[in-house]
């Protein structure tokens, strides 16, 4: 039996996704709650794997079981055993040929960025923070150019293990609401690093350190050392996994972006 399991988490005082020998993971949290809830060792399989600080309100996983529980028990137990930092939200059983990464069709991320002199009190590790003003308008500009499919070396981490660095990014916006930037990135999958070095770049754009034009020399470039340095993790947020309608998966609860929704969000 496939069981597919929708999850949350604050990704502050994790290493990131990917089990790891003696750090704290989320992968690792889960797959002990579950393995406890069996009573066997349970692997688990992510849509994406997140970086250390990165959180999610929509990070969807799958396992492998042959012990019947009632979908309340492997919710509502796995959240009883687990750190308080992660929330499963629903499960739902599916065909064995559904994978949790290779079955999406495309995932979105959000970045929460506070915009002011002052860094964040309440909002540590929940936003990232840049203390001069930035032109919006200008990183939406610079934004349009990386739409499309293309090569995004120049954004890529060292450390990718991507086979290619061809990806497809369908929505890339740029708005603010007061002190608040908000980006959203939408692509069929990404690379190592690829948002925040992105939005590395577009705040170095929005600060006028560079100019709109500069975002098209760097994806031209297929250089990592051309491009900004990779931002901070705090304000990122995977937000969404999209799915064909025949795994019958919840769809994510998207914000509407209004002051309110922001704030409840965050």
């Amino acid at each position: 039996m496939r069981l597919a399991l929708g999850i949350e988490y604050d990704g502050s005082s994790f290493s990131g996704w990917q089990i790891q020998p003696e750090a704290l993971t989320i992968q690792g949290e889960i797959e002990k709650g579950l393995s406890q809830i069996a009573a066997t060792p349970i692997r688990v399989f992510c849509a994406g794997r997140t970086d250390a600080g990165v959180h999610a309100t929509y990070q969807i996983i799958h396992f492998d079981t042959e012990v019947a529980r009632p979908n309340g028990a492997w919710v509502r137990g796995l959240n009883a055993l687990i750190s308080d930092d992660i929330a499963a939200l629903w499960v739902a059983e599916v065909t064995t040929d559904f994978h949790a990464r290779f079955s999406a069709v495309r995932r979105t991320y959000r970045y929460f960025l506070l915009n002011r002199e002052q860094r964040p009190a309440l909002l540590t590790k929940k936003v990232g923070w840049y203390h001069k003003k930035l032109d919006v308008h200008a990183m939406s500009l610079a934004a349009s150019t990386l739409i499309g499919k293309h090569d995004f070396s120049a954004f890529r981490s060292s450390e990718c293990q991507a086979k290619s660095p061809v990806r497809t990014i369908e929505g890339l916006s740029v708005r603010s609401f007061g002190d608040i930037t908000i980006v959203d990135i939408t692509a069929n999958a990404f690379l190592h690093h690829m948002v925040r070095n992105i939005i590395g770049t577009l705040v170095y754009i929005g600060a006028g350190k560079q100019p709109v034009s500069w975002m098209e020399e760097v994806l031209n470039s297929r250089a990592r050392s051309v491009a900004a340095p990779t931002f901070s993790p705090n304000g990122l947020y995977l937000v969404s996994v999209n799915y064909d309608s025949q795994w019958g998966l919840p769809p994510p609860k998207m914000l509407s972006g209004c002051a309110v929704d922001i704030a409840s969000f965050i």
